[in-house]
């Protein structure tokens, strides 16, 4: 759907309505982010000509879209009637590759050369359900198409990713989504300043459907949309939050530290994988030498394994600060 189309039903749309779904591109054209791939994705299209197909990337970013945008644009008004979208996350295991896929597979198609299956976080599949789904996709290769989505390549099995055209979606750049948040807050007639758009950019990471949510939630505060609502709305600690936390421990000043920390779990609900992701992320900006920098990494990918085998958030993010300051 185009801006000027949208406009045009802007003030038609109930108040409740979810932003991403009313402005969730319609054609492949309209997806912004990932040029290369919807080229491809419309020569596919001009030429009638469409393989098995995996997505590949982070959440947000635009694969769930290309696979609508792409049926829309070779099934027209029956597009629904010619695809069939199944969340492996939700139905895991055989039955669904045996039953659903194969009850859908085998209907008529009405008189288009194929039908499209769409397999959403298809990582999630267990290994007998993907040696199904290969199976599956060999005995319907004459008239369904499968396009699959994932967040790790890595998990489908190669049998699969041999059949398929692999195309793998990067993190939308800041430009486009700050450019694409100013068009909605104008369309939606939200006040937004410049450090709301850069709040709402950060706390995105490039993905586009995190900050068109956030934009949402924060337009709803009834107040301009600035960076202090974006961080409320979000719950993401701001980076200089993180900074200072860090450069305490760095300091050798444990319980400065210690307290930043506490003021991020216990008074703000962030989780220790939360605060991780943003040292991870953030480290190389922050005011420091490349071997604290170092020290600080080694000391991050340790404690986010333990947190992800089941220990205790605080225990292993105070260990992370007493380490810091110990080693410093």
């Amino acid at each position: 759907m185009s801006t000027e189309s949208q406009a045009d039903t802007t003030a038609e749309e109930p108040k409740d309505v979810v932003w991403v779904e009313k402005y969730r591109p319609q054609t492949i054209e309209e997806i912004v982010g990932q040029e290369d791939i919807t080229r491809q994705l419309a020569g596919y299209v001009e030429k009638g000509e469409l393989p098995n197909l995996l997505f590949s990337g982070e959440a947000g970013i635009g694969k769930t879209t290309s696979a609508v945008c792409l049926a829309m644009a070779l099934f027209g008004d029956d597009w629904q009637d010619n695809f069939l979208e199944l969340n492996a996350s939700d139905d895991r295991g055989i039955d669904v590759v045996r039953d659903r896929i194969k009850d859908f597979a085998r209907t008529s198609f009405g008189g288009y050369d194929h039908r499209i299956i769409f397999l959403d976080e298809a990582d999630s599949l267990t290994d007998d359900a993907q040696a199904a789904l290969r199976r599956t996709m060999e005995q319907f290769s004459n008239n369904v198409r499968f396009i699959m989505s994932c967040n790790y390549s890595n998990q489908i099995i190669d049998p699969i990713q041999s059949r398929c055209s692999v195309f793998r979606y990067s993190a939308i750049s800041d430009d486009v989504v700050a450019k694409r948040l100013r068009e909605i807050a104008d369309l939606e007639d939200v006040e937004v300043t410049e450090d709301g758009i850069e709040a709402l950019v950060y706390t995105a990471n490039g993905d586009m459907r995190r900050a068109i949510n956030a934009l949402q939630g924060a337009a709803v505060l009834d107040r301009a949309v600035d960076e202090d609502a974006v961080y409320q709305i979000t719950s993401t600690p701001r980076p200089e939050e993180i900074e200072s936390m860090i450069q305490s421990a760095l300091s050798g000043e444990y319980h400065q530290g210690r307290m930043k920390l506490d003021e991020l779990l216990t008074n703000r609900g962030l989780s220790g994988s939360d605060i991780l992701a943003q040292v991870h992320r953030l480290i190389w900006e922050f005011d420091v030498s490349d071997e604290q920098a170092i020290e600080v990494m080694d000391r991050v990918g340790e404690s986010d394994y333990r947190i992800t085998e089941g220990s205790d958030d605080r225990i292993q993010l105070e260990a992370l600060l007493a380490g810091i300051a110990k080693s410093n």
